[in-house]
């Protein structure tokens, strides 16, 4: 463990700044507009690849963006471990929130500000320098892998073909994840699971222009109001999911299951005063660590329709729209939610309106294995580096890879990250603590070292 430490210690200025260097690229894999940084982004972590010792390093090209693959095979009778991560970012709408430029990176208060910094630039370069360090200090354990993709943020669906047709290049025994959060540095925690995802974006088509709301108001169906009101029928008064058949085959935990992810470090007061809200929200009968972690939801991620410029402008809109996310849990399809909602969404629409509904990408829930070699050794490297056994518990979030890497590949996967679910993933001024960048690159050798001793 001194070893490590030194190493980090002797290069701190140098990791923090090609840190910074990587958070520049605006690497927005949504929009088009950002084609080319996202290139350059793909070209810039296949260098670092190339520094830190990885051999075989190629910009694998896909029908959308890149994929960056490396290795380093010591000895193939050892492990190896396939180490994933993106280097896409989120749009960083709507910039007027930001403190700082999203695309250069701050420091302020021991914090990193930047898209990308935690989700998941920070975490996914934490394993290249983890891999340097070991590499410098001749203490690679055991093989190493990394496939590190540009379309996550977009669904991922380049890289499911990718490990379609690579699966002896890919070959390994677990794969390593950092993508994922901690309770906090203080309470150390092993994440045993994500929710899957659904991503639908639906339309209200109603007369065939906009109207004049004085004309028209009142004897046409407004689309914007048609659609708000279709939204609002999707819960009931105990914020429960009216889809049909919505909650079939729903994996329910046991009272014990229940209580261990309850007996996790948890402050509701501290909760609510992050977030700046009276009080919190969700399904009726659950605790606010079991709705964001073990039961489906649906949320509105964007609603638009009309006039929406400076000072007035009286329109009957044509037409409104909404972008709905479902987050899923273990017995749930992704797909097959998607053909329930579009069903449902279309059978409540009244006859004044015309109603369009399409699927953009979804992902399967995933659960992994405590009793695993591999799920054991992150759980004693994270409690050797510190100090303190890490909690597990459930993922908010979603990984749509994570399932098709256990049905093509075979293995299971780790989930060990570092960033902190007040990070402000996917808002205005993310930001990922130096000193969680520091500890990652302190724990990850760690596990190597733990998976290679257990696999013996």
């Amino acid at each position: 463990m001194q070893t490590i430490k030194n190493y980090v210690e002797e290069n701190r200025k140098r990791f923090l700044d090609e840190l910074f260097e990587l958070l520049r690229f605006p690497s927005v894999s949504a929009d088009p507009k950002y084609k080319g940084e996202v290139l350059k982004t793909a070209d810039f972590v296949a260098e670092k690849l190339k520094e830190a010792g990885a051999e075989n390093v190629e910009v694998c090209a896909t029908e959308g963006y890149p994929i960056v693959y490396g290795e380093k095979i010591i000895d193939s009778s050892l492990p190896t471990v396939l180490v994933y991560g993106h280097y896409d970012v989120q749009p960083p709408d709507p910039l007027e929130l930001w403190h700082t430029p999203p695309f250069e990176p701050t420091l302020r208060d021991g914090k990193i500000y930047a898209r990308g910094a935690c989700d998941d630039k920070g975490q996914f370069y934490m394993h290249v320098k983890a891999f340097e360090l070991m590499m410098n200090t001749n203490t690679l354990p055991c093989n190493i892998k990394f496939m590190i993709e540009g379309e996550e943020e977009v669904g991922s669906d380049n890289l499911g073909k990718f490990v379609t047709a690579n699966k002896e290049r890919l070959k390994a025994d677990v794969v390593l994840i950092s993508d994922t959060s901690m309770i906090s540095m203080e309470n150390p925690s092993l994440e045993t699971g994500l929710r899957g995802l659904a991503y639908m974006e639906v339309e209200v088509q109603g007369p065939n222009r906009d109207l004049h709301s004085g004309v028209y108001g009142g004897a046409v169906a407004n689309p914007a109001t048609i659609l708000c009101q279709m939204i609002a029928s999707l819960h009931d008064e105990n914020n429960h999911i009216t889809i049909p058949g919505f909650y079939d085959g729903v994996i329910e935990l046991s009272a014990e299951e229940r209580k261990a992810l309850n007996d996790a470090p948890f402050n509701l007061d501290d909760y609510k005063k992050d977030l700046s809200v009276d009080e919190v929200w969700g399904e009726k009968g659950y605790s606010t660590i079991e709705r964001t972690g073990i039961r489906p939801t649906l949320e509105v991620n964007g609603i638009w329709g009309g006039y929406t410029g400076p000072g007035a402008k009286t329109v009957l809109p044509a037409k409104a729209n909404a972008k709905i996310s479902m987050r899923l849990v273990p017995g749930q399809d992704w797909k097959a939610i998607s053909e329930l909602f579009k069903n449902h969404f279309e059978s409540i629409a009244p006859k004044s309106v015309k109603v369009s509904v399409v699927a953009h990408h979804g992902g399967t829930p995933y659960v992994t294995p405590t009793d695993s070699l591999a799920f054991k050794a992150a759980y004693k490297a994270i409690e050797e580096a510190f100090g303190k056994q890490p909690v597990p518990t459930r993922g908010g979030g979603s990984i749509p890879i994570v399932a098709l890497f256990e049905q093509e590949l075979g293995i299971k996967t780790v989930l060990m990250g570092f960033g902190l679910d007040s990070d402000n993933l996917h808002s205005p001024n993310e930001k990922y603590d130096v000193f969680n960048y520091y500890k990652g690159i302190e724990t990850i050798p760690l596990f190597h070292k733990y998976f290679a001793e257990m696999s013996k």
